[in-house]
């Protein structure tokens, strides 16, 4: 059974397919997108091995023509060059501001596909078919695309919104379980931001998702893409609202520069370590009960997920370190880092009133 969620952006708005076997339906899907039958796919090596086919069987079916680049796998494509390559490439096949492209793959080719799609002619259509659980409910949703920097994650990059993701729950039995559990850090994360009825689901559910049940897997995906959507709907460039979905994340962006944005750390592992982090820093600074804390991670670890930072292999980094790297993330605003914290779970709030301090103790605890 497919399920819609629909985002409602005037102009820019957008439905989520959301069930089993989309991909194989992908054609049906795209072709009333189309003003021409021709779309332009972008993925990578991995994931091309593994869908490709039988997304451009789907398509043939429909009597739609595709082109095809594949680009590495790993978060070092979200750069310069490979951006560079991308959008040459679109231009090389004569794609127009009326075509479509078809991003097919994790985070890391929806972002960058997007942020060529939202550049090229100043703005051509895109598809998301997300293929990891992380893409699913999170990235492909809500419009943010880019690259990384030297200097941190994802700050260079647009707005820029989809016409259409298929989110198909078949394909994440195709993953390994580190991906898939990274992936599950994003869906822990939106229960902990606003809805602990969700985060309660999720303790209680824990083995039907290990298991990958669909129904199961269906409702976490559905419930984090409605999240997602009611907020991005309300703020959808990130002016105030929007910010509770970084959750976790200044934390994990520092921890993934400190790692040289390699498979020491995936992005959803660092988010998941990074919500436990920003409860350590809500429970020191008196905000929310002692209790909260040990209870997001009792779920990670139990779901076999990263907790802490011992946890990331290698050395890191001093607290010191850390902190001036997380300096470096998108939501400094003049010099004052705002972090995402919690009065308790479902309960996310954003503030840059944090002692140094506290934030010092909370990395050099872990």
């Amino acid at each position: 059974m497919t399920e819609t969620v629909h985002v409602p952006l005037d102009t820019r708005a957008y439905d989520v397919r959301i069930g089993p076997d989309l991909l194989t339906r992908a054609g049906a899907e795209i072709a009333p997108l189309l003003d021409r039958p021709r779309v332009a796919i972008v993925t990578d090596a991995n994931v091309a091995e593994r869908h490709l086919s039988a997304l451009n069987a789907a398509l043939k079916a429909e009597g739609i023509t595709s082109v095809t680049l594949t680009l590495p796998a790993g978060e070092s494509t979200k750069s310069w060059p490979h951006f560079e390559r991308t959008v040459e490439w679109l231009l090389e096949q004569k794609i127009e501001r009326r075509d479509m492209v078809v991003a097919l793959g994790g985070g890391v080719i929806g972002d960058l596909v997007g942020f060529a799609a939202a550049v090229l002619r100043r703005g051509v259509r895109f598809v998301q078919i997300p293929t990891s659980l992380l893409a699913q409910v999170d990235s492909s949703v809500g419009g943010k695309t880019g690259i990384n920097a030297p200097q941190g994650k994802n700050l260079i990059g647009a707005f820029h919104q989809p016409a259409l993701v298929l989110a198909d729950i078949a394909v994440l039995n195709t993953l390994n379980d580190r991906d898939f559990l990274a992936g599950y850090g994003e869906v822990v994360k939106y229960g902990l931001l606003g809805d602990a009825a969700f985060f309660a689901w999720q303790e209680q559910n824990a083995d039907r998702v290990i298991a990958r049940d669909p129904e199961a897997l269906a409702y976490a995906v559905r419930r984090s893409v409605e999240m997602k959507a009611d907020i991005v709907v309300r703020d959808e460039t990130e002016q105030g609202d929007r910010a509770l979905l970084n959750l976790g994340h200044t934390f994990c962006h520092a921890l993934e520069a400190a790692t040289g944005y390699s498979d020491r750390l995936l992005h959803g592992e660092g988010v998941a370590i990074g919500c436990g982090l920003a409860f350590d820093l809500s429970a020191r600074l008196g905000l929310c009960a002692q209790e909260e804390p040990s209870r997001v991670r009792q779920l990670l670890a139990r779901m076999g997920m990263r907790v802490r930072l011992a946890d990331i292999d290698g050395d890191l980094p001093d607290a010191e370190t850390l902190l001036r790297l997380m300096g470096q993330d998108k939501k400094v605003i003049a010099d004052q880092i705002h972090f995402i914290l919690a009065k308790s779970i479902g309960s996310a709030f954003v503030t840059s009133d944090v002692p140094k301090a506290a934030v010092l103790d909370t990395l050099k605890a872990g």
